[in-house]
């Protein structure tokens, strides 16, 4: 795939948010402001695609090859947005663990959900990006190992 048609594929993905598109851009300068030079490309999601940065190694315990998967991914849902953030640091997942900081939002282990990025906090969702990516350089990311 063309630089070109990757750009036309990511812009159809925006557009096709519709209402959750701007908060959705948002959210992906934010990424790639608090962490410049990461990989950022579409990636299957079920039966849709996902926007994914920073793919990884990842071989489950009862998988026999390993695949890669996106360190953090965006994927916009009818009724919210939801930001994955794949990272265990010493036995905690980043985004369980930083949930009460982020303001108004819902969270699983990896995941961060929310309405709009008007009710949360910005700064803890960037230092949350920053540290997924500072652990995984580092070798301090474990989610690979669960």
């Amino acid at each position: 795939m063309t630089e070109g048609e990757a750009s036309a594929d990511l812009a159809a993905w925006f557009a096709a948010a519709g209402p959750r598109e701007e908060d959705l851009r948002r959210v992906d300068a934010l990424i790639m402001a608090a962490a410049p030079g990461i990989d950022r490309q579409l990636v299957p999601a079920g039966s849709g695609q996902m926007l994914g940065y920073g793919l990884m190694p990842y071989r489950p315990r009862s998988a026999k090859q390993t695949t890669r998967v996106p360190l953090i991914s965006l994927a916009p849902q009818k009724r919210y947005l939801s930001m994955y953030v794949f990272a265990v640091v010493d036995g905690q997942y980043l985004a369980e663990a930083r949930a009460e900081k982020l303001g108004k939002v819902s969270c699983g282990k990896s995941c961060v959900r929310f309405g709009s990025l008007d009710g949360v906090d910005v700064v803890e969702l960037d230092r949350l990006v920053r540290d997924a990516v500072r652990a995984t350089s580092d070798g301090r990311n474990d989610a690979s190992r669960i």
